[in-house]
């Protein structure tokens, strides 16, 4: 299968393309990627923009005291919004990517990325709307940080990825990477739902014991 064909039954807006369009993204390079890659880091120069089809990347900020931050995935038919960010304005990434999964990606070149934007109105939207979607959706996560209790936080994402019988399989610190907090606070906030019997605590686990409460934790009052 070409790489047309591929991104296109991937991204059907892609199927409109005129010419010059497809010709662009016939300079994409396909690439496999195993887990536990790093695609990015943290300042390096940008020179392609991403377009996973397959696989999930991690995109997490850190800082000097070395606490990271997981920013978003770049998931099945996903682009990256930094990348994009970085390209349009010739700056270096400011955070680093790396692959939780085996992932399958096209990389198309700055020098197309560039004829993109000024030479063809369907990608240049395809890029745009992919953008905005995933630039909403970190201004939310930014919001979320500034403004909101670490207990809805926490109790949210308790929630939205508990597992199989009722049990979240994950270190302490894992969440904390997640939710851009320390791992003593989400440690003393779970101690605390543990006393409060909403959930039970062992090694890289937590058990629900009323995920009703949880639930309710979990609405921002």
């Amino acid at each position: 299968m070409s790489n047309i064909n591929q991104l296109t039954q991937q991204f059907p807006q892609l199927e409109a393309l005129d010419e010059v369009g497809l010709a662009i993204l016939s300079r994409a390079k396909r690439v496999e990627l195993p887990a536990d890659q790093v695609v990015f880091h943290q300042g390096n120069v940008c020179s392609h923009f991403i377009i996973v089809i397959s696989g999930v990347v991690k995109v997490l900020g850190r800082n000097a005291n070395g606490r990271e931050l997981i920013l978003y995935r770049i998931e099945n038919q996903g682009t990256c919004v930094l990348t994009t960010s970085c390209l349009l304005g010739g700056e270096e990434y400011p955070a680093e990517g790396v692959t939780e999964t085996e992932v399958t990606a096209f990389l198309l070149p700055l020098s197309e990325f560039q004829r993109a934007m000024t030479e063809s109105a369907g990608l240049r939207q395809f890029i745009f709307d992919s953008y905005g979607e995933r630039l909403a959706k970190l201004i939310t996560l930014v919001q979320e940080i500034a403004f909101e209790r670490i207990e809805t936080r926490l109790a949210r994402y308790l929630i939205e990825h508990v597992g199989p019988g009722s049990v979240l399989l994950r270190s302490h610190q894992e969440i904390a990477d997640e939710l851009g907090t320390a791992r003593e606070v989400v440690s003393r906030q779970l101690k605390m739902f543990e006393q409060k019997e909403w959930v039970a605590l062992s090694r890289n686990q937590v058990l629900f014991l009323n995920k009703g409460a949880v639930r309710n934790a979990a609405k921002d009052h």
